[in-house]
């Protein structure tokens, strides 16, 4: 009968006739089986219908082109509210925390994820997987952390014209590897960019969280004929910056082409001696030493290194470095303190 009521036959149709209907009736019973579901889950009974009570607002609304039940109704909109419940295994990123996820990001995010999983009900025991496996993680990489160098600088770093393994950081990483030191040096190189444009990206290039800085900016500025005085503020500004975090620094500096006059020349080459000592960075007088007008060491331009003169630049400059990771607290600084009497580093960190 409840067939035939909700699709609205006549009292005393047989089963032959349903057919005709056999849509709704579909709809119907499907209705039903929901309902006895919901019964077992919830231990309630929806009114209407079913139960053959016919009292007011005991009728939800049109579903399906159906009257569902009120409760039922109700029940079932009270549910899309309730939260999820709780997964029952580790997630994904547990399980694979020891094998997979580095243990350095690991490290970054463990207190996050760890509050995160009480938040999300995972269980204690697979919480304890991951503080386990995540602490173990981490204290094998703090042993075997590589010192972070990073060199922000132009396309003289960038390695215009070359082939990526022959940029310059590329390099000088393998010259200090070659050493026993385990450096990663970071190109922060962006070709054609000035003193200014340096200092506008320092804060991304710091990304990276080096334990050191070598800076060489300033041949675009020369380039350009920038004033002087507008190289000196930015570099000023940016060493400034690097103190306040407390990280070493290496000044790589640079010289004017002599046919911008020679005052402009004086003036512009005395920027890196004075802003070294102002912020007690060790200085490096001239990146291109050895290199610069040497046809056979450059490119066609005249003015990229080639190959070869990359090797020239990283072996005048690799003894200012060797310096320069001896003023970090990385363990690779004793190492390097051990060449500082080959190297004359001066006094200071």
């Amino acid at each position: 009968w409840r067939v035939v009521r909700a699709c609205n036959l006549r009292k005393g149709t047989s089963r032959r006739a349903l057919p005709e209907r056999s849509a709704c009736a579909r709809k119907v019973r499907l209705r039903d089986r929901a309902a006895a579901v919901e019964e077992r889950t919830f231990g309630l009974r929806a009114e209407g219908p079913a139960t053959g009570s016919r009292r007011r607002n005991s009728i939800g609304p049109v579903v399906n082109g159906m009257r569902e039940p009120k409760e039922s109704f109700e029940r079932s909109r009270a549910r899309e509210y309730q939260p999820a419940a709780a997964p029952r295994t580790c997630p994904r990123a547990v399980r694979v925390m020891g094998g997979r996820m580095p243990a350095s990001v690991a490290g970054e995010r463990l207190s996050a994820s760890l509050l995160a999983g009480v938040v999300r009900g995972w269980r204690p025991a697979c919480l304890l997987a991951w503080l386990v496996l995540a602490a173990g993680g981490v204290r094998a990489e703090a042993g075997a952390e590589a010192l972070r160098i990073l060199m922000l600088g132009d396309s003289l770093t960038a390695g215009y014209g070359l082939a990526s393994g022959d940029a310059l950081p590329v390099r000088l990483e393998a010259a200090l590897r070659d050493r026993g030191l385990d450096v990663r040096v970071i190109d922060a190189g962006v070709s054609g960019d000035t003193t200014a444009g340096g200092l506008a990206r320092l804060e991304w290039a710091l990304a990276d969280r080096p334990h050191a800085v070598i800076v060489a900016l300033g041949a675009n500025d020369a380039l350009r004929a920038i004033d002087p005085a507008v190289s000196r503020s930015n570099l000023d500004r940016l060493l400034r910056a690097l103190a306040e975090r407390r990280l070493p620094v290496l000044l790589a500096g640079m010289l004017a082409p002599r046919n911008l006059g020679p005052d402009y020349g004086a003036k512009f080459d005395a920027i890196y001696p004075e802003v070294a000592e102002r912020h007690g960075a060790l200085l490096h007088p001239f990146l291109l030493d050895g290199v610069a007008t040497v046809a056979a060491l450059n490119q066609a331009d005249g003015l990229h290194p080639n190959a070869a003169g990359v090797e020239v630049i990283v072996e005048r400059i690799l003894p200012n470095v060797l310096c320069l990771v001896g003023r970090t607290g990385h363990p690779a600084a004793a190492a390097a303190r051990a060449t500082e009497k080959e190297t004359h580093c001066p006094a200071g960190g």
